[in-house]
């Protein structure tokens, strides 16, 4: 890389922080300019033409779940700092998304199955708020049968749950872990700084034990009042977008020597979008039960 430090403050502190407000619109406004989305449809089934399966579903979403988990925090002690380690690593997974799209049709080898960023895409995107034109798909194959995000959004996350969802214990499946962990693991990520390599062991540690309490602290909450995750997952994703903000808000200003204001700023702007993501998708529930309700009185 020509100037790896301002790539790195481009990438880490302009770019990443938008990420979660676009999901929140819609996923498909990154999705639809993601640059290892195109790389996967490239070779479109060049050497076959698999569709993600249904009974795969649980398999390849905690796969992105744990390349994601591993990732995040490698940051601090390897990313942040390292450009040449981060350029190794995005060819690494461009390669990766290239080949599974020789051998799957479309996005089924990768963007909807192992891309670490999926699981953040179906957390933040459970109610978008803007509708947005998927020109990747503009005819659609059902490569991936079940869980498409690109499909149905207010559902993938549910869905990937697979049938775990439907019982008490929802919150022990892969997706259910995630959901109920990812507040902490954000809160996790920013009290840990960046550091040299020998660090590796004191990020991990720092960010899995407020991921587990974080989980620990929704698992208990859930047995107690017997909730659904149609009722506490969009909660977490809220949680976990206020926290991000929360937090990077003063690095952004500290990075780039803004005003103090533009920080204060990014924070009310935070909580006013998460308000309204809130409020759009328990309406559209409520909308929803009250359909179905009437719909079975009528019948």
């Amino acid at each position: 890389m020509l100037v790896p430090e301002f790539a790195l403050r481009i990438l880490w502190f302009a770019i990443i922080p938008i990420l979660p407000a676009t999901f929140m619109l819609s996923p498909a406004i990154w999705r639809g300019v993601c640059p290892m989305a195109t790389l996967n449809i490239l070779l479109n089934g060049r050497c076959s033409q698999r569709i993600l399966r249904a009974r795969f579903m649980t398999q390849v979403g905690a796969a992105g779940i744990i390349l994601l988990a591993l990732m995040v925090p490698a940051r601090r002690f390897l990313f942040n700092e390292n450009a040449l380690a981060l350029a190794i690593t995005i060819v690494a997974i461009c390669i990766t998304a290239m080949v599974l799209g020789a051998f799957f049709d479309l996005k089924s080898g990768f963007c909807n199955a192992i891309c670490p960023v999926l699981p953040v895409e179906r957390l933040y995107g459970q109610r978008p708020l803007v509708d947005v034109a998927n020109p990747r798909c503009d005819s659609c194959t059902l490569c991936t049968n079940k869980a498409c995000i690109d499909l149905v959004p207010e559902r993938s996350l549910l869905i990937a749950m697979g049938p775990g969802r439907n019982r008490k214990s929802w919150f022990l499946t892969a997706y259910g872990i995630f959901s109920a962990a990812f507040p902490g693991f954000a809160v996790g990520y920013f009290l840990t700084t960046d550091g040299p390599l020998n660090t590796i062991g004191t990020v991990y540690l720092t960010v899995i034990g407020w991921s587990f309490v974080s989980w620990l602290l929704v698992a208990v909450i859930v047995k107690i009042l017997r909730l659904r995750p149609e009722t506490v997952v969009p909660v977490l994703g809220a949680a976990a977008v206020l926290i991000y903000y929360w937090f990077s808000a003063p690095a952004i200003v500290a990075e780039f020597v803004l005003h103090p204001l533009v920080g204060t700023t990014i924070r009310i702007a935070s909580f006013s979008l998460v308000g309204i993501w809130l409020w759009k998708k328990y309406a559209d529930a409520r909308g929803t039960a009250r359909f179905h309700t009437m719909e079975a009185r009528t019948n």
